[in-house]
């Protein structure tokens, strides 16, 4: 019989023995990391699951995905990054900065610092380089305990398509006997040999692409995708009609979570009878599910931005004040 059909009773048989060996919860829920969001969405991100991250340029995208991998691979499971937009080396500092940012919040381990350090002139080692950097070095010895298990791919829009992920997929599964999740930034990088001239299409192929990648391997996928031009003005919150490219986009997800800034998308009123929230609510993302096949949506969280340290604060919280679609600037 072939692989990719099966009876009903099969399928039962197989997940009976996940039940009755404990390991079904374990093996389909891959846990963010992100406090008050895990519960939303239904225990974390789901094995064979598509996840859309969205947001306007320049407010943490990569950032969140990056310290979602993070999260994952310290509860012992791989994780492959697929990078269109940044060095293996950026996201290197990032994790040291991260890392260095929860064991010391004051303004001492800051990304620049790091940066600085593995810019500098002269040679040195990693640990000689980051002595200066308040808990660079305790930050360091955090990020080698799973390097092993978080897997970084330079991808570039003219050589890795839709064929090269799911080759790295199984050649990691391979290596190390166990499944990982995929997170590719951005979508609308990946290439579509020979593919048609509208991004729209291509969009299609490459979503629908990372869906069938997500059910065939068992895996999670995370996708950042990019905005259209209207979502990335000030004043205006994106929402999952802003997701550049295709209406395939919102169909074939499993989950869409759009992050805004907080002081675009407060109702007026949080502003003109509180002068002191515009500066408090610039520090502050508000994380919208705008979808959710695994539990619910119409759900808004909001995470304080440390981008001075290349993270969010983990702990996020419903958010109180009344949001609104969009707002018009007078200033």
């Amino acid at each position: 019989m072939d692989d990719k059909l099966n009876t009903v009773s099969t399928v039962l048989d197989r997940t009976a023995e996940r039940l009755r060996t404990g390991r079904h919860a374990a093996e389909r829920v891959w846990r963010t990391g992100f406090g008050g969001l895990d519960p939303v969405i239904g225990g974390g991100l789901r094995s064979g699951g598509l996840c859309l991250l969205a947001g306007p340029q320049g407010l943490g995208k990569t950032t969140f995905a990056l310290q979602l991998a993070r999260n994952v691979v310290r509860e012992g499971r791989p994780v492959i990054y697929f990078s269109y937009e940044h060095e293996p080396e950026d996201l290197i500092e990032k994790l040291v900065a991260l890392e260095a940012g929860e064991l010391d919040d004051t303004d001492r381990a800051r990304l620049t610092t790091i940066r600085e350090s593995f810019d500098a002139a002269g040679s040195g080692t990693i640990e000689e380089r980051l002595e200066a950097v308040s808990a660079g070095n305790e930050a360091l010895a955090r990020v080698r305990k799973y390097a092993d298990l978080l897997y970084v791919h330079r991808s570039t829009g003219t050589a890795t398509d839709l064929a090269e992920i799911r080759n790295v997929v199984d050649t990691t599964h391979r290596l190390t006997g166990l499944s990982p999740m995929v997170i590719v930034d951005y979508l609308q990088k990946v290439l579509v040999p020979g593919g048609p001239g509208e991004e729209a299409e291509r969009t299609t192929t490459v979503v629908e692409g990372l869906k069938d990648l997500a059910i065939d391997t068992s895996v999670p996928v995370l996708a950042i995708v990019a905005a259209d031009k209207l979502a990335t003005r000030g004043g205006t919150r994106m929402r999952i009609n802003h997701l550049r490219g295709s209406s395939a986009l919102a169909y074939e997800a499993d989950l869409v979570l759009i992050l805004n800034d907080k002081y675009d998308i407060v109702a007026r009123h949080h502003l003109t009878y509180n002068l002191g929230n515009a500066e408090r609510f610039r520090n502050w993302v508000v994380l919208s599910v705008e979808k959710n096949r695994f539990g619910r949506d119409g759900v808004e969280l909001e995470f304080q931005k440390r981008f001075d340290q290349g993270r969010f604060v983990a702990e996020g919280r419903r958010v109180d004040e009344q949001l609104v679609d969009e707002r018009v600037f007078t200033e």
